[in-house]
C-alpha cells in the first residue's frame, strides 16, 4: 500500500510542474529576475573572444568599466578612462580606472594609493634607449650605445640585437616593476629599426626583442603593452595586452590599430597637436581610449570621452 501511494504522489508532482529544472538537476540556481547575480561582470578564464568584449558605448563620462579577472591578472576593458603623468605635482585624484606612470620615479606607495581606488598602474620605462640620468644607466655596456635621440637630450638608441647583454637590465626593470606593485608594463621606443639608431636592425630584430620583453613581462605575471610599432601589429598581436599609440590620428594611420580592438585589447592614443575637436569624434567612434596632451606629459589632460559630453 505504502509503495502504491508512492507512485500516486510521483505522478501527481509530475504533472503539477514541480520537476526538478535543468540548471538544478545541473547544480545551478535558475536565474531570476530578483537574482542578485544577473547583473554581475562575467568572469574569463581566457581571454574572450572579440564579440564578448563589451563595446557599448559608455552614457556618461564618469560610469566605472569593470577590470576582467583571469587567474592572477587584471584585463583591461576596451573603454578605459586613463592618464599618463611624468612631470609636475602628481594629480592621483582623477576618476580613472589606468594611470600610466613613470617606473622609477613612482613610489610603491602611490601605486598602493591607487590600487586601493582600483586604479590599474602601468609602469613606464624606455626599453628601447638608453637614458642618462636613470639609476641603472652605469649597467648599459658602450657596445649596446648608438646614436642620439633627436630631441631628447641624455637618450640614446640601443642595440637591441644584443639581448644577451640588455636581458639581465630589462629583467632587472621588471622585477623593479613587481616589486613596486605594477600591474603592467609601458616599455618605450621598441620600434627602433625605423629609426636611425647607428646600427642595422632589421624588422625581425625588433619582433625579437620585443616577444623577449613580452614573455619576461608575463612570466612575472605582469600585463605588457605594445608602444607604437604599427608595421609589426599582425606578428605582434598576440603577445601584448594593448596598445599605446602617438599620434595616429595627427599622421593618419589609426586604422593600423584596429587589430587590438578586433581582439577585444583595448588601443590608448595620445595626440599633442590636434585639438580635440579634430580627432576627438573619430577616435570614439573607433572605440579609441583617447587624450589630448602637452608633450611634456604633465598634469594636463582632455579625455575624448569626457569631452564629448561637454564638447
Amino acid at each position: 500500500m505504502k509503495h502504491i501511494l508512492s507512485f500516486v504522489l510521483l505522478v501527481m508532482l509530475i504533472f503539477s510542474g514541480c520537476t526538478p529544472s535543468l540548471a538544478s538537476q545541473n547544480g545551478m540556481a535558475s536565474p531570476s529576475a530578483s537574482s542578485p547575480f544577473i547583473s554581475t561582470p562575467l568572469l574569463f578564464a581566457t581571454t574572450p573572444p572579440p564579440e564578448m568584449v563589451p563595446t557599448m558605448p559608455m552614457t556618461t563620462p564618469f560610469s566605472f568599466l569593470p577590470l576582467v579577472v583571469r587567474q592572477n591578472h587584471r584585463l583591461l576593458p576596451l573603454q578605459a578612462r586613463w592618464q599618463i603623468q611624468y612631470t609636475g605635482e602628481l594629480q592621483t585624484d582623477l576618476e580613472v580606472d589606468v594611470f600610466n606612470l613613470d617606473l622609477f620615479d613612482t613610489s610603491s606607495e602611490t601605486i598602493a594609493m591607487l590600487h586601493r581606488r582600483g586604479v590599474f598602474v602601468m609602469c613606464y620605462f624606455s626599453a628601447g634607449s638608453y637614458e642618462d640620468w636613470r639609476p641603472d644607466a652605469s649597467l648599459f655596456p658602450s657596445e649596446v650605445l648608438g646614436k642620439d635621440m633627436e630631441g631628447w637630450p641624455g637618450e640614446k638608441w640601443l642595440d637591441i640585437r644584443r639581448i644577451d647583454l640588455l636581458a639581465p637590465i630589462m629583467r632587472a626593470r621588471l622585477d623593479l616593476a613587481v616589486s613596486k606593485g605594477c600591474d603592467g608594463i609601458d616599455p618605450d621606443n621598441v620600434n627602433g629599426y625605423t629609426n636611425d639608431t647607428g646600427f642595422p636592425l632589421t624588422a625581425n630584430d625588433q619582433k625579437r626583442y620585443n616577444i623577449f620583453l613580452a614573455e619576461a613581462a608575463h612570466q612575472r605575471e605582469l600585463l605588457i603593452g605594445l608602444k607604437n610599432d604599427l608595421e609589426q601589429i599582425p606578428q605582434l598581436l598576440s603577445d601584448f595586452d594593448w596598445i599605446i599609440n602617438e599620434e595616429c590620428f595627427f599622421y593618419r594611420e589609426c586604422e593600423l590599430l584596429l587589430p587590438f580592438i578586433q581582439a577585444g585589447k583595448p588601443v590608448f592614443v595620445i595626440e599633442y597637436e590636434l585639438e580635440p575637436s579634430d580627432f576627438c569624434p573619430q577616435a570614439l567612434q573607433m572605440n579609441f581610449n583617447a587624450l589630448r596632451k602637452n608633450w611634456e606629459l604633465d598634469a594636463y589632460r582632455v579625455d575624448c570621452r569626457e569631452w564629448s559630453a561637454n564638447p
